[in-house]
C-alpha cells in the first residue's frame, strides 16, 4: 500500500496541518523529525506508532508548542492548529487548543484534591469562577469522577489518577488532546477503561485525538489511521486494517496485534478474508463466514 492509501476520515475539515516538519536538538548531530507533512481531521482518532527514539515524542511536542517555544534547535517548516501557527502562538493560547496528556498521570495532578487539580489551568487562564465552577463540575460528570472531588491525588489508583489527569486537559476546553501512551502504566482492564473512555469523548463530543500506544490492540478498533514513523520520518499513514496487513509495518518495528498476525498468516496459506478483523471477535465472524 502507499502513505495515500484509502483513509477513513473524521468527519470535520483540516483542524491540524504539519507541514514538511524537521526539528534537531542542539546536541544532536540527527534531525529527530525529518521531513514530516501530516493533516488531522476534526473528530479523527489518530494513532502514531513506531519504535522508541523513532521522533515520535518530538513530534508530539511540535504539535503542542512546547518545540520551538520550549525546547531549542533547528527548526523548519511548520505546524498550523485550529489556524494558528505554533511557532507564533503563545503557549497560553494554544494550551486552550491542543492539550496533552504524559504518559505518567502523577507529572501532571499535585494540587490537594482532585477538583482543585481540574481548575488549576482554568485558574491560570483567570477564567470567572462561576464558569470555573461549571467547567469543573461538567467535566468530573462526563468522567465518572464526582464522587473523587475531595480525594487527594495520592490516594487514587492509577486508572483514577489517569482519568483525573485527563479531567484537567478536557476542562480547557481543547480541539485536540494528545495522549503519550495514555495505558502503558495501567492493567488491562483498567486500560480498557481507558480506551472505552477515549471513544466516548470522541464520538459525544466530537473531540479530536493523536495517541501514542505500543499496544496497538487497544486502540485499533477506535483509530481512525495509523500512522508510523521511523527515523524521524512518517513512513505509513492509512486505515489501521490496511497499515497492519501491509508486511512493511512489523520491519518499521510496530508490534503488530496478533490478529492481524493472523490474518497474515491466512493470507499466505490462501485464505482470504473480506476484511482485515480489528477484534478476536471479528477474526471469528470471518472464519465462521467462510
Amino acid at each position: 500500500m502507499s502513505n495515500t492509501a484509502s483513509i477513513r476520515r473524521g468527519p470535520g475539515n483540516t483542524l491540524a496541518s504539519i507541514d514538511h516538519l524537521s526539528f534537531r536538538y542542539p546536541d544532536s548531530p540527527n534531525p529527530a523529525v525529518r521531513d514530516v507533512s501530516l493533516e488531522v481531521r476534526e473528530g479523527e482518532v489518530v494513532l502514531l506508532a513506531g519504535p522508541s527514539g523513532c521522533g515520535k515524542s518530538t513530534l508530539l511536542r511540535c504539535i503542542n508548542g512546547l518545540i520551538p517555544h520550549m525546547y531549542p534547535g533547528e527548526y523548519k517548516g511548520g505546524v498550523t492548529v485550529g489556524g494558528l501557527k505554533v511557532a507564533e502562538t503563545p503557549m497560553s493560547t494554544l494550551a486552550q487548543n491542543v492539550g496533552l496528556l504524559f504518559q505518567n498521570p502523577e507529572n501532571q495532578i499535585f494540587m490537594f484534591s482532585v477538583e482543585r487539580d481540574i481548575a488549576f489551568g482554568l485558574q491560570n487562564l483567570s477564567v470567572p469562577r462561576e464558569e470555573m465552577r461549571s467547567r469543573v463540575d461538567e467535566t468530573m460528570r462526563l468522567l465518572g469522577i464526582t464522587a473523587l472531588a475531595d480525594r487527594a491525588p495520592h490516594e487514587l489508583s492509577d486508572g483514577q489518577k489517569q482519568r483525573a489527569a485527563l479531567a484537567g486537559v478536557i476542562a480547557m476546553r481543547p480541539k485536540l488532546i494528545i495522549l503519550d501512551e495514555p495505558t502503558s502504566l495501567l492493567d488491562p482492564k483498567t486500560a480498557l477503561e481507558v480506551v472505552a473512555l477515549i471513544e466516548k469523548l470522541n464520538r459525544e463530543l466530537g473531540i479530536t485525538f493523536i495517541v501514542v500506544e505500543h499496544r496497538l490492540e487497544l486502540l485499533i478498533p477506535i483509530a481512525h489511521r495509523l500512522v508510523v514513523m521511523d527515523n524521524g520520518s512518517k513512513v505509513m499513514d492509512g486505515a489501521p486494517q490496511e497499515v497492519l496487513a501491509d508486511g512493511r509495518a512489523e520491519g518499521y518495528g510496530v508490534g503488530i496485534p496478533p490478529v492481524a498476525k493472523l490474518y497474515s498468516a491466512l493470507s499466505k496459506d490462501g485464505i482470504r478474508l473480506p476484511k482485515v478483523p480489528e477484534t478476536p471477535e471479528e477474526m471469528a465472524e470471518e472464519l465462521n463466514g467462510l
